[in-house]
């Protein structure tokens, strides 16, 4: 897939960013300036469960930038899952075969440079925090709902990781407040029942709706549907809109950030701005909530702007010499 590109002057050589966006079915590349304009983006489709060759994209994706814009920069990667700190391994991917294998060794040794790596959501939040949705904002908390539940914490223009490498990871604490019906929950992949993905991600609205009596139907769908008054599909995000208005009271309560960006799919249903936060007030343990829930500036594009914001512009360049 095509995309922006052209020569860069050398004095911006040294202040070029290269961010990845390792997705399931794509893998992205941008190049950002040193004023966080893109220079070049491309898109590949994800080698499916083969580690090795994944590797051998990504490399190639950064390779063929450099020599296209003349210039080595600094690489950061945004990943599903996280790299453990206790092993350096790659952990929690819904792309299993990533998991267990030394993601970051392996591509400072094929890119012969130190490389940085997090998240998706991570790298979402960093990204509208940086100049999207949330900018000015002295705390974001950047939510994904999609396939999965996941968020990224930004405190004064720094992304939090914390020393197990989960900051954010909200969609594994159990929904709050739960109802009778609601316990003890759906299974989830990590092993628990009842994790706030279980409900909040697209596959469970969509299960949500199915258990309500509705057809099976992409989440998409059902907000169509709730947009033109379908009495199901209506039903259906009301209870789901409470669900996120407890989950993200429950983040409130701990964090207290001034903006919550929400994206992935589930993030393009338009209501969910106006009414999550409408119903988040009985759960939030203050008399006003002054918590902005906005939607995001780069869509799809944050994760692959916040890997390549991995580095800050002034980074020192000894750092793009081999490590190895």
């Amino acid at each position: 897939m095509g995309g922006l590109s052209g020569k860069a002057s050398p004095a911006a050589k040294a202040a070029l960013r290269l961010g990845v966006d390792l997705g399931g079915s794509k893998i992205e590349i941008i190049v950002l300036d040193e004023a966080g304009e893109p220079r070049l983006r491309r898109r590949v489709a994800t080698p499916q469960g083969d580690y090795v060759r994944t590797l051998e994209t990504i490399a190639g994706l950064v390779r063929a930038a450099e020599v296209e814009l003349d210039c080595r920069g600094r690489v950061g990667i945004c990943t599903p899952g996280a790299i453990s700190p206790a092993t350096g391994l790659l952990k929690n991917s819904n792309s299993v075969c990533l998991n267990g294998k030394p993601l970051g060794q392996d591509l400072q040794r094929l890119l012969q440079r130190e490389v940085r790596i997090a998240n998706d959501a991570d790298c979402f939040a960093l990204s509208e925090a940086a100049d999207g949705a949330a900018t000015g904002a002295a705390s974001v908390f950047g939510v994904i709902v999609g396939t999965g539940t996941g968020g990224g914490l930004v405190v004064h223009g720094r992304l939090l990781t914390g020393p197990n490498a989960i900051t954010g990871e909200w969609g594994h604490n159990p929904l709050p407040w739960p109802c009778d019906d609601e316990q003890p929950g759906p299974a989830c992949y990590c092993g628990k029942m009842g994790c706030i993905e279980t409900w909040l991600s697209g596959p469970g609205l969509e299960r949500e709706y199915r258990r309500l009596g509705g057809a099976m139907l992409k989440a998409e769908r059902i907000a169509e549907h709730d947009r033109r008054g379908g009495a199901l599909a209506v039903a259906c995000l009301e209870r789901y809109i409470n669900r996120m208005a407890r989950a993200m009271a429950s983040v409130i309560n701990v964090v207290d950030p001034e903006v919550i960006v929400l994206g992935g799919g589930v993030g393009n249903i338009e209501r969910l701005y106006r009414d999550v936060p409408r119903a988040w007030a009985d759960y939030v343990f203050s008399d006003r909530v002054d918590t902005r829930l906005v939607p995001p500036r780069h869509g799809d594009s944050s994760g692959v702007r916040g890997a390549a914001r991995l580095w800050p512009a002034d980074a020192d360049d000894t750092q793009l010499s081999s490590s190895w």
